[in-house]
């Protein structure tokens, strides 16, 4: 399926589309009935747990999820999100169906229903929601050996680094210290997926950053 944008500009505040999430994730026909269970918004996407119950009360049967204890099954959904011209659009996929994004919170994860098969697309994307929230939130004075070494700009790379920060305004903002060189380096979430704590060092002063700014005096 390809984007859906809402001319009508109805949605244009994280309320107006969190209720529209739910709303798109509910329905009741003449057999079913499916609920939103959670959503959950991360950057520009929103993931959803919806759960389905036969109003019959008998066990919902599927192909791809395993019938929960109370009759009914728990699926995940991906809606991807953007605003064009002021215009609120989306785009949903269902998670057997491969999504990309896959940062999904463990706690929408855990409700989801058991899957049949081990080697699904769905199995899949929820292992690396999982692996994506099993990356650490490092604390200040942090020594992080990555899982690979990171390719900087000028070619050269780095593989050991030193949680500090820099200002900016008011504002403190993440950085780390290269090992080798002592020099600064902003890296993503997704670079530090698989990193190994070296040795920690809490404090509300940043050692490393005073450390480096006094050489850069020198």
């Amino acid at each position: 399926m390809g984007w859906l944008f809402y001319t009508d500009r109805r949605v244009q505040t994280y309320a107006d589309e969190k209720a529209e999430i739910a709303r798109l994730c509910t329905s009741h026909g003449d057999t079913r009935k499916t609920e939103l269970v959670k959503a959950c918004k991360v950057g520009s996407t929103w993931y959803a747990a919806a759960k389905v119950t036969n109003l019959d009360g008998t066990p919902v049967e599927d192909t791809t999820y395993v019938t929960d204890a109370d009759g009914s099954i728990t699926f995940g959904a991906v809606f991807l999100t953007r605003y064009d011209d002021g215009c609120w659009g989306y785009k949903d996929m269902e998670e057997s169906a491969g999504p990309n994004e896959s940062r999904a919170p463990l706690g929408l994860i855990e409700l989801l229903s058991d899957l049949k098969d081990p080697d699904s697309y769905a199995q899949d994307w929820r292992q690396r929601c999982r692996n994506w929230a099993a990356i650490p939130d490092y604390e200040e004075g942090d020594k992080i050996r990555l899982a690979t070494p990171v390719t900087l700009t000028d070619g050269s790379t780095c593989q050991i680094v030193t949680a500090t920060y820099y200002k900016r305004g008011r504002q403190k903002r993440r950085c780390y210290r290269i090992e080798e060189t002592g020099g600064l380096v902003r890296l993503s979430k997704a670079s530090l997926a698989g990193s190994e704590l070296l040795s920690s060092a809490k404090g509300e002063a940043s050692p490393v950053l005073a450390e480096f700014l006094a050489g850069q005096g020198g």
